[in-house]
């Protein structure tokens, strides 16, 4: 069984494309095809399930047409239609230079200065040109590359020095 603290969200099951079974596949993370992965875990019911990929092509640099295999048929493919698409963590890039804002999510925020935890990345805002991540209580944090000062993927933690008042606002 797939757990949900194994994998990162990165992206969305469209509609159907064609007949033959594609669907449309927007994507916040290409990490599928940087490190060319076989499968993609698509939560179906609240189950990860992995499914498996025969081909792909990209529509854009957000988009992708994706034929699983077993899924033969339109009908097949709308039944993975709104699917929540996540990445094994295990599989993504060992490069940090190449860390998706993404695969952060989940990741314990540590202040740099009191070695205190913060709270935890719920989700990534970055519909701005300033990034943000929004922890589990609701708080913002800046995620500027210039603040941060670690991550450490084993212990899935940032720390950062974080600006004075930062966290009384």
């Amino acid at each position: 069984m797939i757990k949900k603290e194994t994998v990162y969200k990165i992206g969305c099951i469209g509609k159907a494309h064609g007949v033959k079974g594609e669907v449309s596949f927007m994507f916040d993370d290409d990490v599928f095809d940087r490190v060319d992965a076989d499968y993609l875990v698509l939560e179906l019911d609240g189950i990860l399930v992995p499914f498996f990929m025969e081909e792909y092509r990209f529509r854009s640099d957000s988009t992708a047409l994706v034929k699983f295999e077993d899924i033969d048929t339109q009908d097949r493919a709308r039944e993975l239609t709104n699917c929540d698409v996540y990445f094994p963590r295990q599989l993504a890039d060992d490069d940090d230079e190449e860390l998706s804002w993404t695969f952060l999510v989940g990741f314990d925020i540590v202040e740099a200065k009191t070695d205190k935890k913060v709270g935890v990345i719920a989700s990534i805002d970055d519909s701005t040109a300033n990034i943000l991540f929004e922890l589990e209580d609701g708080r913002l944090i800046p995620a500027s590359e210039e603040l941060i000062t670690d991550i450490d993927k084993d212990k899935k933690t940032i720390t950062i020095n974080l600006p004075e008042g930062i966290l009384d606002l």
